[in-house]
């Protein structure tokens, strides 16, 4: 079964692209290898990239067990390489959140330039719980929600429900479920992206997020090799993926 569900809507101006193993729809390291190969194949009349999941959840985030000290460097530099291929593409982008929307789910979510949600959405980064930290989303956040909103969320890793993501500024359009939201999202689209052209948007889109995708480009090598060479040389960070795993409480030693 694919873990990427692909869908051409609009007549093709629009790629809708579900993340497709639920309940978690975990992004390990197969979807993330499905998700480049999709991106790879964007054409240049796409006028806009939608995420979503399949279920009841967006994502619950990127796999734990390939969050390990022997996985980890390929783990970022597969999920990074997302993130550098989108910012390569151009192409506006929209996520469509239900349920929960965690870890790299969430940075999906939020590297896109629209964030659609329902009511039952729930966006958290809860690496640091685990003893570690969210490259992509360190450099996203501050960006888009301020310094002080970013750290007090990547510092306590709880979760956000809708009211809070709107009041943030990560949220576009709010809705009541999943099916009024999906409406909602093909209505916006219709009105405020389909009249304009592919090329116009893309160069709109990259001149919009100068500073934004030159941060991300800049520094996401840099602070994969903090993690890989930093973090996951101490004790707790290997002990809080250990623990997740083994379902038990972390022994922290603070070192």
């Amino acid at each position: 079964m694919s873990k990427i569900i692909r869908e051409e809507i609009f007549d093709g101006q629009v790629i809708r692209l579900s993340l497709n193993a639920p309940k978690a729809n975990i992004l390990d390291g197969e979807m993330m290898a499905e998700l480049q190969s999709e991106l790879g194949m964007i054409d240049d009349d796409v006028k806009l990239l939608q995420f979503t999941g399949t279920g009841d959840h967006f994502s619950f985030g990127a796999s734990v067990a390939e969050h390990t000290k022997e996985n980890a460097s390929e783990m970022l530099r597969q999920f990074h390489e997302l993130f550098k291929t989108m910012i390569e593409l151009g192409a506006p982008t929209m996520a469509l959140v239900s349920g929960q929307c965690l870890g790299g789910g969430m940075e999906l979510a939020i590297f896109c330039n629209f964030l659609f949600l329902d009511e039952t959405a729930r966006m958290g980064q809860p690496e640091i719980n685990l003893g570690v930290f969210a490259p992509p989303a360190s450099l996203i956040l501050p960006l888009k929600v301020g310094q002080t909103k970013a750290d007090e969320l990547l510092l306590t890793g709880r979760s956000m429900k809708p009211n809070e993501i709107m009041n943030s500024g990560l949220g576009t359009k709010l809705f009541d479920d999943r099916k009024s939201m999906k409406k909602g999202a093909d209505a916006w689209v219709e009105k405020y992206i389909l009249p304009k052209s592919a090329s116009s948007l893309r160069i709109a889109a990259s001149a919009s997020r100068t500073e934004f995708n030159r941060n991300l480009s800049t520094n996401l090598d840099g602070l994969a090799d903090y993690y890989i060479n930093e973090l996951m040389e101490t004790h707790d960070a290997n002990e809080g993926i250990k623990s997740f795993l083994e379902k038990r409480k972390p022994q922290w030693k603070n070192k």
